[in-house]
């Protein structure tokens, strides 16, 4: 890869760092926009997924028992084959995708096949679609990945090259996953190439840009939670999000560690039991939740906006807080397409709500609004689990347009840091990554 810029360098070191610069610049806009496209069209396939899912479920209640089967039984079906098409066609379409993108751009594997496109599409509305916590942006960051790295290859740019746009378009996906340009830019920087270099960061801006660009002329422009606009917090509340940050990062290593040793239990059974039957068996039990309680499963998306507008009471927040505890390393654990960070975000959106119900409500003064520290723990408990705090932060931001809670959301995510690094825990995708290279 061309050097970065230095502001010293001779002028062969430049001539290097800006070689073929214009028409890198360029295809990043065509990987954007193809990416920004693919991503938006996989939204609405999922918003779409959810809704007739929804109908199933209301259908399935009023059958009682009978009902309650039928939904089992489609849900299992769903989710096995999700999981058979990742194991026939794309094993690499498996989870969320962006260890495998990482172990690329670190030159550990070679980049997909281009077949991952449409078994990471068809399989993660599949599974998605059927109820399981899995996040939409996983998929979306693999395909604008791949994508990204074919057009390198069809614009005839060079090994490094394709690996600066491939990263770009992994952060494209991001971008279109939850309308958020900055965030996508930001992971792109602080997880995937973890370094700052002019090549890539410009590839990444354009290709973020037009991605949104693209996405929003299907999506919309709004951001993905309306919320109402909140003060800025003084100073005073500063210890208040500290310890919320410090409680989620304690939840952020168990949720961490129950992700993993979802996995483990799985890769124990595959001997005797086919990981398209282990599948089967998880959609059934999210087809049985759904016929419950229908707004609990799927990516979270929905449970969040729920979360920090509707403001249930404490208890049902708990017990939402407890399924999705569960359900989230579960899903994971069928290994069918699908990422983290939505579910993620409902957890930790949830876990900021009751606490903000039940401490603010002794100290009124420094903190009315639970649904203020449900956008502070979506960003602290990201961090916790992916150790990437400015694009948790940066995310959450553009999600909600909280910009107001950017200096809770540092304190918060200050101290998920601080108890995630003294525990030793690692970020989850480096876990995720050393689990596979040990098989």
């Amino acid at each position: 890869m061309p050097p970065p810029l230095k502001p010293n360098a001779a002028p062969h070191e430049h001539a290097a760092a800006t070689a073929g610069l214009a028409s890198l610049a360029a295809l990043s806009l065509v990987v954007g926009s193809a990416a920004g496209l693919v991503g938006a069209l996989f939204r609405r396939a999922l918003e779409a997924a959810d809704q007739q899912r929804d109908l199933l479920a209301g259908w399935a209640q009023e059958r009682e028992w009978l009902g309650l089967v039928a939904l089992m039984a489609l849900c299992a079906a769903a989710t096995a084959l999700a999981a058979w098409l990742v194991r026939r066609f794309s094993p690499e379409a498996s989870g969320s995708g962006i260890p495998h993108v990482e172990a690329v751009l670190a030159k550990r594997v070679q980049p997909a096949p281009i077949r991952l496109i449409p078994v990471k599409f068809l399989g993660g509305w599949l599974a998605i679609g059927a109820g399981l916590a899995l996040g939409r942006e996983g998929p979306t960051v693999q395909m604008g990945a791949s994508i990204a790295h074919l057009i390198g290859r069809i614009g005839r740019r060079n090994a490094d090259d394709c690996l600066t746009l491939l990263a770009a378009g992994a952060g494209a996906g991001l971008a279109t996953a939850f309308n958020a340009p900055i965030g996508g830019a930001v992971f792109v920087i602080e997880e995937l190439l973890r370094r700052f270099e002019t090549r890539s960061s410009i590839a990444t801006l354009g290709a973020s840009a037009s991605a949104i660009a693209v996405s929003r002329q299907i999506l919309g422009q709004d951001p993905d939670f309306i919320l109402p606009e909140s003060p800025y917090p003084g100073v005073g509340a500063l210890p208040f999000f500290l310890t919320l940050g410090l409680i989620a990062g304690l939840l952020g290593v168990a949720y961490s560690r129950a992700i993993l040793g979802a996995l483990a239990v799985g890769a124990s059974l595959t001997k005797r039991l086919p990981v398209e039957l282990q599948a089967a068996a998880i959609g059934g039990g999210v087809g049985a939740l759904a016929w419950w309680a229908p707004s609990w499963v799927g990516g979270g998306e929905a449970l969040t906006e729920q979360t920090l507008t509707q403001l249930a009471p404490v208890p049902i927040v708990l017990a939402m807080f407890a399924v999705r505890f569960v359900l989230g390393p579960v899903s994971y654990a069928a290994r069918t397409p699908g990422g983290l960070f939505a579910p993620l975000l409902a957890v930790g959106s949830q876990v900021g709500v009751i606490y903000g119900a039940i401490v603010g409500g002794w100290f009124p003064r420094i903190e009315a609004s639970p649904a203020v520290a449900g956008v502070v723990g979506m960003a602290a408990f990201f961090t916790a689990v992916v150790r990437a705090p400015m694009t948790g932060i940066v995310l959450v931001i553009e999600m909600t347009g909280s910009f107001k809670l950017l200096l809770p959301m540092l304190s918060a995510c200050f101290g998920a840091m601080v108890v995630t690094t003294l525990l030793r825990e690692p970020p989850i995708y480096d876990s995720l990554a050393e689990s596979k290279r040990a098989k």
